[in-house]
């Protein structure tokens, strides 16, 4: 697992949003499609892709997309 990859894996739960705007310090809750459905969908994607529960809290909890990532990879590991 790593941070490029996971915020590929990110990007691609948004429909609207270019791309190019991801990066690991990406505020993702300022993206003007986050949505608490766009919260379930990553919540989603990181069962299924690492295997990793996370969990509402941890959204809240986290301001970047490197914030996540270092839950996900803690909890992998």
């Amino acid at each position: 697992m790593n941070l490029q990859e996971f915020i590929e894996n990110f990007a691609g739960q948004f429909d609207e949003t270019d791309p190019e705007e991801f990066s690991a310090e990406t505020k993702f809750k300022d993206l003007e499609e986050w949505s608490s459905l766009m919260a379930l969908s990553i919540i989603a994607m990181v069962d299924d892709e690492y295997d990793v529960i996370i969990k509402g809290n941890d959204i809240i909890s986290s301001d970047t997309i490197q914030d996540l990532f270092s839950i996900v990879e803690k909890r992998k590991s």
